[in-house]
């Protein structure tokens, strides 16, 4: 997803800062003083969830005689976010935390994290732009970015060519197979309750934009055109049953589900590929990508994606060693090693790296194990997911909590217990609400 500044949905990261002056709040334990004077190796704790992190680690530390990490794995980006805001809480955050761009602004805004710049701005030629601007708020860095990530379709070949189903160009097309495969008892997607992100993505493609800037404040719009468009492809969707309701917090079964055929294709990027390479037994060999599915009558659009999107190692304010925590987090983000490590399915998590040239990383991000006759097929497809992606989208300074309000809402839309639509106008009384309640200007 990330290659080029002119590809990148991160343009507007930076600008997302400007409504933030005179909001950054203190947060409790100590100052990010630099203890460069200390004798003896400096422990920096790590938290993160991505698979590979730890041999990575155990690399660094191998590597480094000064500084050591100690690597504590949180189950997955929305157990970090509750477990992170616990620790800023008590004054007992870690040095290094894994996160995703859409919370970087938030976490911002709360005065959790350490500015950086002066560390890592060096190197700043060394990733390519877009990627850079998602650990940037009002020019100012935060963290280094781990990752970029293209989007794509991954389907089921063998259960596609038994029932006549073509790879779906558009969304139509996509709610058209869905409906062949319902018939036969097989699910063209699966829509995990807890997770909204589904919403989001679609509503990135679509054009639609939740956040802006307009002046000194920012402006909310959860039922622009774009919003109502994805909306109205998901509750096609859920009214024709055609989504698996499976919940991600038992991880071994929905992937036992795809590699049973129950569910035939996903809409992912290349991390994604890893979990399936290390929990399927039975379909290796039977899988292909196609382009994520456009829009009737548009050109080829990818979404930036939240958690479908590229990681940042974000370094806390509480921090003691923020100058060594720095010069952590590039290592981890520019050592070949450990970027070969992370950007593999099998040895990391199949993340397509942050650097500036990072096309080489391609064939290692996509596994030919799980694609098999299709794997050369499919690095064209990934390849150029990445000239396509959503570049004008601003993630607000609430997005944690907006993000924890709507999952709520999203379950209920899962269970037909209301209407995407539904959901979409409570987000938009909500997320106003909660901006004036931080003090924060909004329109809306």
């Amino acid at each position: 997803m990330n290659f080029t500044s002119s590809r990148r949905r991160f343009a507007h990261a930076a600008v997302a800062g400007i409504a933030l002056t005179g909001l950054l709040a203190a947060c409790g334990g100590s100052d990010s003083g630099d203890d460069t004077k200390s004798s003896g190796p400096v422990t920096l704790p790590f938290w993160g969830w991505a698979n590979g992190q730890e041999a990575v680690v155990k690399a660094f530390n191998a590597a480094h005689k000064d500084i050591k990490l100690k690597y504590t794995k949180v189950t997955d980006q929305l157990t970090m976010q509750k477990q992170l805001t616990n620790a800023v809480k008590a004054g007992n955050a870690p040095c290094l935390v894994q996160n995703t761009a859409e919370y970087v602004t938030s976490w911002v805004s709360q005065g959790a994290l350490a500015d950086i710049s002066q560390y890592v701005d060096g190197s700043k030629g060394k990733f390519n732009g877009g990627s850079w601007a998602s650990a940037q708020v009002q020019g100012k860095s935060y963290g280094v970015p781990t990752s970029s990530s293209p989007n794509f379709t991954i389907y089921r070949t063998d259960v596609f060519k038994k029932y006549g189903v073509e790879a779906p160009v558009t969304w139509d097309d996509f709610i058209a197979a869905g409906k062949v495969l319902k018939k036969h008892g097989v699910k063209i997607t699966n829509f995990a309750g807890e997770d909204p992100s589904t919403l989001e993505v679609l509503a990135m493609q679509a054009g639609a934009h939740w956040y802006a800037i307009d002046g000194d404040s920012w402006k909310v719009d959860f039922q622009d055109a774009g919003s109502l468009k994805a909306a109205k492809v998901i509750q096609e969707i859920i009214d024709g049953d055609l989504n698996s309701k499976l919940s991600f917090a038992d991880y071994a079964a929905v992937q036992r589900n795809y590699d049973d055929g129950g569910t035939a294709t996903r809409q992912i990027s290349t991390w994604q590929m890893a979990g399936m390479v290390q929990n399927f037994t039975k379909s290796f060999g039977k899988w292909a990508l196609s382009p994520w599915p456009t829009y009737a009558g548009e050109a080829a659009k990818t979404p930036a994606g939240t958690n479908l999107t590229g990681s940042v190692t974000l370094v806390t304010k509480q921090c003691k060693n923020v100058q060594q925590a720095a010069e952590a987090a590039l290592w981890m983000s520019t050592n070949a090693g450990a970027v070969k490590t992370m950007a593999s399915p099998t040895t990391g998590n199949g993340v397509m790296p942050a650097l500036a040239d990072s096309q080489s990383y391609v064939g290692e991000a996509v596994s030919e194990k799980l694609l098999g006759s299709n794997y050369q097929a499919a690095q064209k497809v990934v390849t150029e997911s990445l000239g396509a992606v959503t570049t004008d989208w601003t993630f607000g300074p609430d997005w944690t909590a907006m993000f924890t309000e709507m999952q709520a809402g999203w379950a209920k839309v899962v269970n037909k217990e209301q209407k995407v639509s539904d959901l979409l106008a409570h987000m938009q009384d909500w997320t106003v609400k909660d901006l004036k309640s931080r003090g924060i200007s909004v329109e809306g």
